[in-house]
Order: C-alpha cells, then structure tokens, then sequence
C-alpha cells in the first residue's frame, strides 16, 4: 500500500536499513498478473528461509516507496505481509505479520484514499473498518494479537486482501473515477473483480 506518512504502533525485530536500494530483492507485480489473483498459503513453519524473505521484502518496500507489502504482490504465493506506516523514522521498526486473520472489527466505518504498489499512481477512496483486530504469528512464529485503529488498521486490511486475491481497486464504489485512473494509468477496467456491496 502507498498513502501519505504518518506515525504508527510497531513489532518487528528484523530490521533492515530503510532506504531505498538502486536493485531492490524482489521485483512487484502488477494489476493484470494472475498471481495477484491467487489465494496465497499459510506458512507451516517460521524458519531462516521466512526471515530472509521478510528482509527482501522489507528492502523492496522501503525502495519503493511504500508502508506495506504482501508476498503475493513479489509473486510469492505465502501468507505474509510488512507494515510502516512511518519509514521516515529510522527507529521505528516495522510489523511483520505471518499468517494474519482478523478477529474483529469495529462498526465504525472510514473513508480514506488508497494506493498499492502493484497499481501505481492510481490514489482512490475505499470504506474500511476503523479499527480491527489481527491475530499472526511474528517473525519469530511467535502467536500476537493486535488491535490497531487508523492508517494501521486501513494497511493490514490493504495488505490481508491480497493475501485473498483481492487488490483495493475491487472495493472502490465510485466506477467512473475508477474507470478514469485506471485508463490514465495503463490498467484494464477488466482486472478489476468488484466485489458484492
């Protein structure tokens, strides 16, 4: 996910330099790729090989620019994500989260504009639960629990969705502004799959 900075709740004890890299690890995928579509897999076991891939995802992330990442968007098809919302912050670390389910949400419902690193320079408005429960596994498989409001909370959703196969642009409402960025941007109203109201 992309949106404007802000500051935030963290966990994570992998931390990697949060700078952008000329040769970032992995390479994103982008709306139209078919693994995007995919529901990815739960993750059996936490090892050395999961915390590498963390790192590599963390390391694309901060080179791109963006506050989350989920592996289906670097064509890997695991149940994992990274979060920060504040990458200015240098001591700030990063939520990684293994196997994420959301418990609970709230019945507040927010508007707030969303942007993905798999559709970029495509900003659009999507409703989301204010504030949400998450259970995971950290980097270490220990079990966690969060409960988080706010730009957090509209990042794991983000992120969680394309754990589903599902990317932000399906949950937008308004169709003609939807329609116009996706053309302005080179993306196919096709790709998108709206999902029931």
């Amino acid at each position: 996910m992309t949106v404007q900075k802000t500051a935030a709740p963290r966990s994570s004890e992998i931390l990697v330099p949060k700078q952008k890299l000329k040769n970032p690890p992995l390479s994103l995928n982008y709306m139209g790729d078919r693994v995007l579509r995919q529901p990815a897999k739960r993750i059996s076991s936490v090892n050395p090989e999961t915390r590498q891939l963390i790192r590599q995802m963390l390391q694309t992330m901060y080179s791109e620019d963006g506050i989350g990442l989920a592996a289906p968007q670097v064509g890997i098809s695991k149940r994992l994500l990274v979060v920060d919302c504040d990458p200015e912050n240098a001591a700030a670390p990063p939520l990684v989260l293994i196997n994420p389910e959301i418990k609970s949400v709230s019945q507040d419902i927010a508007l707030g504009q969303e942007g993905c690193l798999s559709i970029p320079s495509v900003f659009l408005d999507v409703k989301r639960p204010e504030q949400i429960t998450v259970s995971y596994r950290d980097e270490q498989g220990r079990p966690q629990s969060l409960t988080t409001a706010g730009l957090v909370a509209r990042c794991i959703q983000h992120e969680i969705d394309h754990l589903d196969g599902i990317l932000f642009v399906d949950r937008v409402e308004n169709s003609i502004l939807l329609a116009q960025e996706l053309a302005k941007n080179g993306f196919a109203q096709r790709d998108v799959k709206p999902l029931p109201r």
